[in-house]
């Protein structure tokens, strides 16, 4: 069963940290210009899944989270420290799922509204 071209009706970019430090010494906390991917995929919202999140114990401050799945054609290469951007809009990669056995798709577990997503 191979993947339908129509279900693939969002246009997303894939972008991975910035490695190394900043002229202070600190670790760079930006993103590459340059995308890992710009890929069509399919991106499904998890229906009244959304959750408050404590953003740390000292802020004592909840945020809305919200999960989605973006589905796209197999690739390799993608990780959980990279994210999605959709429209303008980040969201954080938290997981990976890829279809090793018949090498159609892999889906990316995204958040969206806790650190950059």
């Amino acid at each position: 069963m191979t993947m339908q071209a129509g279900a693939l009706n969002r246009r997303i970019r894939i972008e991975r940290r910035l490695e190394g430090e900043d002229a202070a010494g600190q670790p760079q906390e930006a993103w590459d210009p340059t995308p890992v991917a710009e890929v069509w995929a399919n991106v499904k919202g998890a229906t009244g899944m959304a959750s408050i999140r404590q953003t740390s114990p000292q802020d004592n401050v909840a945020a809305s989270v919200n999960s989605y799945s973006i589905r796209i054609r197999y690739r390799e290469g993608i990780d959980d420290g990279m994210r999605v951007v959709l429209s303008g809009v980040p969201f954080d990669i938290k997981q990976v799922r890829m279809d090793y056995a018949g090498r159609e798709w892999t889906d990316l577990v995204c958040e969206q509204g806790g650190n950059d997503g």
